[in-house]
């Protein structure tokens, strides 16, 4: 009877071990507790619905004077700008980063890990706390926010290059090995071409993350279009705030359609 069960019983079950069942249940225990403390109570849902009315009422019809829209746009530029400077400088960092963290590639043996985790703390640091850190340090505008961008797509990148650079096929290496090329021969001859495909989409994914960051570095000082959007929030300019909200919805979206097309074309 009980190897009747056993092949009764759905073969996604079979490694499913009473602890992953006692872990399970601690983590919904956990996520039912959290729940109570910090998810909103439908009495707050339904409270909070007058209010983002009002808000709404007041951020419509959004501010098209010709003045405040050639102010948006210039930032528009800037914020293109702070990501594109800041993820190309921050994918070309990457590929040495990543090299040195890979297992099995990088020429310092055991010292990769230690590359890695140094590319682990650029990514575990958020994001606006190292625009913070620059805004501190180099002052107010475009140059902490682009800096912002470089360190977050190292953090980015640098992880997604090195398993990339693992996962590439090892028999070109070891027939480049066999006859004496160099590491950077091999890098160039066999890693790279075998691992582009996944370096190309990672690189365009980080384009992506770079300019919907780069729109909110502005809220600490970092420049970009985020900086107007806090100034319009701080002053109560209700109107400004939604045309800056839909400029931000048309970045992302442009971002979006280039990035699928650039993908689509090099599948």
């Amino acid at each position: 009877m009980p190897e009747a069960r056993d092949t009764l019983m759905p073969g996604r079950w079979s490694g499913f071990s009473p602890m992953t069942f006692i872990l399970l249940v601690a983590a919904g225990g956990l996520i039912l507790s959290s729940m109570q403390s910090v998810a909103p109570s439908p009495k707050q849902l339904v409270d909070g619905v007058p209010g983002m009315v009002s808000l709404v009422d007041r951020m419509l019809p959004p501010n098209t004077d010709p003045a405040f829209l050639k102010r948006i746009g210039l930032r528009i530029v800037e914020t293109f700008q702070i990501a594109l400077v800041g993820a190309a400088v921050g994918v070309l960092l990457s590929l040495p980063v990543g090299w040195l963290a890979a297992r099995g590639i990088t020429p310092f043996g055991r010292g990769g890990y230690l590359v890695k985790a140094f590319v682990s703390l650029l990514r575990t640091v958020p994001d606006l706390v190292w625009a913070l850190l620059f805004v501190a340090t180099v002052g107010l505008g475009a140059v902490a926010g682009t800096m912002t961008i470089i360190v977050d797509t190292v953090g980015f990148c640098g992880r997604f290059f090195a398993e990339a650079m693992e996962d590439s096929d090892k028999e070109p290496q070891e027939a480049l090995s066999a006859i004496g090329a160099s590491r950077m021969s091999i890098l160039f001859g066999a890693i790279l071409p075998d691992a582009a495909p996944s370096l190309i989409n990672t690189a365009l994914f980080a384009l992506e993350k770079a300019v919907r960051s780069s729109v909110v570095l502005g809220l600490v000082g970092a420049g970009g279009i985020g900086q107007e959007l806090k100034v319009a929030f701080d002053l109560f300019q209700y109107k400004n705030a939604s045309m800056i909200i839909l400029a931000i919805f048309v970045i992302v979206l442009v971002m979006e359609y280039v990035t699928d097309r650039l993908r689509a074309s090099l599948q």
